[in-house]
């Protein structure tokens, strides 16, 4: 019997499924791009990508009922890993050209436009990961992963206060301001970078993950 990791990319129209795919299978794990809910349910990983507008990427995701599983995976303690605008709408909201826009609510916070002298933020950025931190584990302090992103999340205030729930792990980058780069929050986590398109550091990243389903 296979210890194979399976893991399904969610196909709902907004995100880069076969760099995904490819990065993933590339690591170990088996991999089936899809948005069938029984596939997407019953998977050890469901990997959501996103890319382009925040309000888009909401639209396709319910028509692709993906909120929906989401919440359900996640009720369940089954780990679910949003990546670039995949993890902005893990937030309350997103704020594009003035038009604000509900996200899935899973964390606090509002996706705002970085405030940089150059936007979008595109290429190679070090980051600045917690103490203990399973995502970025085994990876160099000064490793680089490659962003593409106009806007972001700039506050982290989600606040546990029962103390056998551990707090979120919360990685922070800068491009002109802080921003939040990545988040690790029970069965829930997420990068605002492409791990897929991070070369060695984020084929590590994709490991550790793999490693806790």
């Amino acid at each position: 019997m296979s210890d194979q990791k399976k893991v399904v990319v969610f196909d709902y129209g907004f995100g880069n499924v076969r760099s995904a795919e490819r990065a993933l299978a590339h690591v170990g794990a088996d991999v089936e791009i899809t948005r069938d809910y029984e596939k997407a349910m019953n998977a050890d990983g469901l990997l959501v990508p996103g890319v382009g507008a925040f309000s888009a990427c909401m639209e396709g995701l319910k028509k692709a009922r993906g909120e929906w599983i989401i919440d359900r995976r996640l009720s369940g303690g089954r780990p679910v890993m949003g990546i670039c605008v995949g993890m902005q709408i893990l937030f309350e909201r997103g704020i594009e050209h003035g038009v604000e826009t509900e996200g899935l609510d899973e964390w606090p916070g509002t996706v705002a436009p970085l405030k940089a002298p150059i936007v979008p933020h595109m290429g190679w950025n070090t980051v600045q990961s917690p103490e203990g931190s399973e995502l970025f584990a085994g990876l160099d302090p000064e490793a680089r992963f490659y962003f593409v992103h106009s806007y972001a999340v700039h506050d982290w205030s989600l606040e546990v206060t029962n103390a056998r729930i551990r707090a979120p792990r919360v990685t922070w980058a800068t491009h002109g301001e802080p921003f939040v780069a990545a988040v690790e929050n029970g069965a829930l986590w997420a990068t605002q970078f492409h791990p897929e398109k991070s070369g060695d550091a984020g084929a590590q990243l994709l490991t550790n993950w793999i490693g806790t389903l």
